[in-house]
């Protein structure tokens, strides 16, 4: 489900919506600025299959990617401001749309709110996780479905795959945590886009967050994120990163 601006035209786009036809980026100031829904792309982001019949050559614009990367910053400080349910329903269903080996989709998540919710957290977080996580108004644990091939039939039925994974834990676990990290990526991508700010974390007991919240064993937490809009207060300065001659390599 796309943001639009009040004032923008609300005439959905003759072909499947694209990066290209969605609407620039709100700014950060004027988050309780007044937005309403495309309905025609909200019906197709949340439909099961979502065609498009146009290619999307064009690269994003600047504040795309300044809100997505290049200005984006890891929070551990937020503000009271609460993320609704539709939100967390309209992150969902932007995220789902990233891909992942053979349509798998294993992820899944946990939008941890309540006082009692983030008390099981807290036992679990590393000492200076603690805090930040009661505190957040919402933390996302980030978990993946031993059984995710159960679906495999339905979402992807252009292979029998199911028997692949089912009779090979070893492959079922590996491709569970790799794919379920990218999908827990696809939505930090989603939720900046939304105009939400992330604090992923991995300082944490996987043992007591399981324990907590997926005492059947057949989900297993990856990572965590807290989730809100962002109080830069209490931001670290911003790290370097590595340079593409340091972290990459033409071959």
């Amino acid at each position: 489900m796309a943001l639009v601006n009040a004032d923008a035209a609300q005439d959905p786009p003759k072909h499947g919506p694209c990066a290209a036809d969605l609407p620039a980026p709100r700014n950060r100031h004027a988050r309780n600025g007044r937005f309403i829904r495309w309905p025609a792309l909200n019906t197709l982001a949340r439909s099961s299959t979502f065609q498009t019949d146009a290619p999307c050559p064009a690269p994003l614009p600047a504040a795309a990617l300044e809100q997505t990367f290049l200005h984006a910053r890891t929070f551990n400080q937020f503000t009271d401001q609460p993320v609704t349910d539709e939100t967390l329903q309209q992150l969902y269903e932007l995220a789902k749309w990233g891909p992942t080996s053979m349509n798998s989709q294993p992820a899944r998540f946990v939008f941890a709110r309540s006082a009692e919710a983030k008390a099981r957290l807290a036992v679990a977080m590393a000492p200076g996780n603690a805090a930040k996580t009661l505190a957040a108004p919402v933390t996302v644990i980030v978990a993946s479905d031993t059984r995710f091939y159960d679906h495999l039939p339905e979402q992807f039925p252009a292979v029998d795959a199911k028997p692949m994974f089912e009779g090979n834990a070893a492959l079922a676990d590996t491709t569970a945590l790799r794919n379920s990290s990218l999908q827990g990526a696809y939505l930090m991508i989603a939720a900046r886009q939304l105009g939400l700010d992330c604090g992923p974390m991995s300082g944490f007991d996987p043992g007591k967050v399981n324990a907590a919240f997926f005492a059947d064993g057949r989900w297993k937490v990856n990572f965590l994120i807290n989730l809100g809009y962002g109080d830069a207060t209490g931001n670290y300065p911003r790290g370097p990163r590595l340079s593409f001659e340091q972290a990459a390599v033409l071959a």
